[in-house]
């Protein structure tokens, strides 16, 4: 099974919106293995946005994950992290599809509620990153043969 890495951003924590956010990824079948409500350090920060560092809105980036407190999580799937940017929706809350997480909770670029790997390579960096392995959770729902073929 493919895995992803996915952060619900200080945004999403302030607006309460952590439980709603993790329903989406639950009802669409797909099983949360790892989960953590946590402060990012800045070094963290400088490490998980390292491919945007020489762009002008790095700083940002790193000032607004450590802003406040963030939901860092890894769930798994078949297709999951294609999947996972679909419930996501675009990077413009304005632009993304009524029906996805941004689309229906966001009105601002710079408050776009969640961070999403973009990539399966993009995913094993950021899940390595972010999660030490004995922090994962290798299980299976019972429901995975109502969800799977």
């Amino acid at each position: 099974m493919e895995r992803t890495f996915l952060a619900i951003k200080p945004d999403g924590v302030q607006r309460k919106l952590i439980g709603d956010i993790i329903k989406r990824f639950e009802t669409k079948g797909f099983t949360l293995v790892g989960l953590k409500f946590m402060s990012v350090s800045r070094e963290l920060a400088e490490q998980h946005y390292d491919v945007h560092k020489e762009r002008p809105f790095f700083s940002g980036l790193v000032e607004f994950i450590t802003s406040g407190p963030i939901i860092a999580m890894v769930w798994e799937g078949d297709g999951v992290v294609a999947a996972a940017r679909k419930v996501i929706g675009a990077t413009n809350p304005l632009t993304a599809e009524p029906g996805t997480i941004r689309g229906d909770f966001g009105v601002s670029i710079g408050r776009n509620l969640i961070h999403g790997s973009d990539a399966i390579e993009t995913a094993q960096r950021e899940i390595a990153l972010w999660f030490k392995d004995e922090e994962l959770v290798n299980w299976q729902p019972t429901l995975t043969a109502w969800t799977y073929e």
